[in-house]
């Protein structure tokens, strides 16, 4: 298994290649052409060459955050493919969890036209959006309606907002499709190496969507960026462990097979770690 960190997740087509050397590892090279449309597709999107919408305008949720997620949500497939675990996912749902990782904050990204404020405006709403996107793109694809709803609930289920225990999956197979998303989408930013450097984008991102939202001062969970960092080492342990293990079935074990180190949650928990120290070193 290839290690996270070594990939360049700020160059997309670097990672398309590390994507694609894992798909020929179990299923040979017949997912190419696709694989290379879709990332081709959606870079596109971001950088703002699709029909109809503006790059990405976020400092957080941009490109790289979908690109780190894809790379973790491959490691995931790969690992979930050397393990005995039942129901098996072949090459059909492999295409469509990485269609889904990298559709899914496409939420995020304003139409020609609208020049108020950044994506970030869109925070609580971002999934429903992204799957408004995927449901207008996806046919282009030869995805069929049923295999768009796959995606669509796989994107429904990210987002601290979702409610997972209430989402409803075709088949078992589409769960662990929204459950490895869901992970990817919360490790990937969390043990990213600049994640301490970019929570103030992140806070930013927070206070326009609360304020577009017309949210008072009083109802936010946090009003300041210390507040925000404060809150992160218990968001850790008390929100996003709970979900990775209790939530989405704790398929974060995919990532260190045969019992090895599971390098996200140690990169993420370092993170954290280092946090608290600057919280109470006071150099934050």
């Amino acid at each position: 298994m290839v290690k996270p960190h070594v990939i360049n997740t700020e160059q997309p087509d670097e990672v398309a290649e590390a994507v694609k050397a894992v798909f020929e590892r179990f299923w040979g090279e017949k997912s190419f052409p696709l694989l290379d449309r879709v990332f081709a597709d959606v870079s596109g999107m971001f950088e703002g060459r699709h029909p109809g919408y503006q790059a990405i305008d976020m400092e957080y949720h941009d490109f790289e955050h979908t690109l780190q997620a894809t790379v973790c949500q491959t490691f995931l497939l790969e690992g979930r493919a050397l393990s005995y675990d039942k129901p098996t996912l072949d090459v059909r749902h492999w295409e469509l969890s990485v269609i889904a990782v990298l559709l899914h904050d496409t939420g995020f990204l304003k139409r020609t036209g609208d020049n108020k404020g950044s994506g970030a405006k869109y925070t609580f709403i971002h999934e429903l959006r992204s799957c408004e996107f995927a449901r207008a793109y996806l046919p282009q694809l030869g995805l069929t309606s049923v295999e768009i709803d796959d995606v669509c609930s796989a994107i429904m289920c990210t987002g601290p907002r979702s409610k997972i225990d209430g989402a409803v999956f075709r088949c078992e197979e589409v769960c662990v499709m929204a459950y490895m998303l869901v992970t990817a989408d919360y490790l990937a930013q969390m043990s990213a190496g600049d994640y301490l450097e970019k929570l103030p984008r992140l806070y930013a991102e927070f206070e326009e969507s609360f304020a577009f939202n017309r949210i008072p001062p009083d109802e936010r969970p946090y009003n300041s960026l210390r507040q925000l960092l404060e809150m992160t080492p218990g968001f850790w342990a008390g929100y996003v462990l709970p979900v990775l293990n209790d939530k989405v079935g704790g398929v974060y074990r995919y990532l260190s097979p045969n019992g090895q180190p599971n390098p996200y949650i140690i990169a993420a928990e370092a993170n954290v770690a280092e946090l608290m120290r600057r919280l109470e070193a006071g150099e934050v």
